[in-house]
């Protein structure tokens, strides 16, 4: 690791797995750790950051959250060592284990993570951390590694440890550190497909400083544009929300027969998915209603949406036979990825769209945002995701309707036994998630939803809504 500090790590875990207001005590004790010697801030740290949280939901912001920001921070040169390694015990001296080894072992392929504990009472931490190096020393002692190589910082207090007990020992200065280079996205050990959390950015003292004093007026900011875009006609709502500083590039407008009001029906539209907002958007680019298919949504979010929204069911006959009715009343958005992707990368689609309309029009859809994400995998916190894009100071939605790809061209396959050809929908969906990576250069992966929520949440990601009566 090559950043100087290690205060974003620990604003990351106060933020995501605390809150906020945990997060406000770190950034205004700060100044005072920084009084005290270095392991005593680190302690300090620990204790703001990690006292009274459960022990799964730090658990949960280290898998999901933290590599994110690791990975940016891998320089090449220390990636190359370690791959030198036939086993590679990590020995981390300053963040406590629980943060760095669900990093380590999925992205680096580290066998053993070494470091310091954090005491756990009654599933909560107490913020209280364990020295490291006894249980180092009985690690590097407990077989040979003659074969092990080690990359230790100069005068570290596992310098001598690993001299005597490693191959090779790479001693890393403070200069060699400044002179590493980040190690490209393209060139991760493992692709970073999924993570979670609200922070969108690194939380340096600095940045944190701006975030916490921009906040309240983001609120503000939010709340404007909800209720432009809820209450006023895209006319005036997309006007308004420019002016606030959100912005909406159509980069190609949709196709001139999209916009035939004598046409039988509606039009099937078919987007990638990247926030709840994506129907809205392709509405506005249309300027015309459409209806969003969801298979769960809040029910505040379908109170303050300007479109009409219906839930599916996960019963493949009775949402193809939903979904046709709905086709055959109007314009119908479907985001066949099944849940959203912030990173280049489009998700397997379903291929139930494929079996409703003769022609779809894929939409290809990417956001940026400069704060906070507009997503989220925490079902109590999704009714926020609207309302945390809305809250970032320049929020960016791009838009580009490209040519209709016409479903029947595909070659005949296999009937699922209610008449639909099962390889035909799979190929023409396949067809239409090229078409999109294409025009978005994004990333084509067989990764799934449930792949998505089994990594970040430990769970399916399905959410039991009861029946209204």
């Amino acid at each position: 690791m090559s950043r100087l500090s290690t205060f974003p790590y620990f604003m990351l875990v106060a933020v995501e797995a605390g809150g906020f207001l945990r997060g406000l005590l770190l950034l205004l004790t700060y100044p005072l750790m920084c009084l005290f010697g270095h392991d005593m801030r680190l302690r300090a740290m620990v204790m703001v950051s990690f006292f009274g949280l459960r022990e799964k939901e730090v658990l949960r912001v280290s898998k999901a959250v933290l590599p994110k920001l690791f990975l940016e921070d891998v320089a090449s040169q220390g990636l190359e060592a370690v791959k030198k390694a036939r086993t590679v015990v990590a020995v981390s001296t300053v963040f406590p284990r629980v943060m760095v080894e669900g990093f380590l072992k999925e992205y680096l392929g580290v066998d053993t993570v070494v470091g310091r504990e954090v005491m756990v009472v009654a599933g909560r931490y107490i913020g209280v951390i364990t020295d490291d190096a006894v249980a180092a020393e009985e690690m590097m002692n407990k077989g040979k590694h003659d074969e092990g190589v080690g990359l230790v910082k100069v005068g570290g207090k596992m310098h001598h440890l690993f001299s005597h007990n490693c191959k090779e020992t790479y001693a890393v200065s403070e200069a060699d550190k400044a002179a590493w280079q980040a190690l490209p996205r393209d060139k991760y050990p493992k692709p970073l497909v999924f993570h979670d959390g609200r922070l969108a950015f690194t939380p340096t003292f600095s940045a944190a400083i701006a975030m916490y004093t921009y906040i309240p007026f983001g609120i503000f900011l939010a709340i404007l544009r909800s209720m432009a875009y809820s209450l006023l006609p895209y006319r005036v709502s997309v006007p308004i929300g420019a002016l606030t500083g959100m912005r909406s590039r159509i980069i190609a407008g949709p196709p001139a027969n999209a916009m035939d009001e004598n046409k039988a029906g509606g039009r099937l539209y078919v987007c990638n998915h990247r926030t709840l907002l994506d129907p809205i958007t392709v509405a506005a680019g249309l300027r015309k209603p459409v209806t969003a298919v969801t298979y769960s949504v809040s029910p505040v979010s379908e109170l303050m949406a300007p479109i009409r929204t219906a839930r599916l069911t996960r019963d493949r006959d009775e949402d193809r036979r939903r979904m046709a009715g709905l086709l055959a009343r109007g314009n119908l958005v479907v985001c066949p990825e099944g849940t959203t992707c912030r990173e280049p990368y489009l998700l397997r689609f379903s291929p139930l769209f494929a079996e409703l309309a003769a022609e779809v029009t894929p939409v290809a859809l990417e956001t940026r945002v400069d704060m906070f994400y507009g997503t989220s995998t925490k079902p109590a916190s999704k009714v926020l995701d609207p309302l945390y894009f809305m809250m970032n100071p320049r929020p960016e939605y791009r838009v580009e309707f490209l040519d209709p790809v016409d479903t029947t061209t595909v070659a005949d396959g296999d009937e699922d036994g209610h008449g639909h050809d099962k390889s035909h929908s799979i190929h023409v969906a396949n067809q239409v998630q090229r078409v999109l990576g294409e025009a978005l250069a994004f990333e084509l992966t067989e990764q799934t939803r449930k792949d998505k929520y089994m990594m970040l949440a430990g769970n399916e990601g399905i959410v039991k809504v009861k029946a209204k009566k």
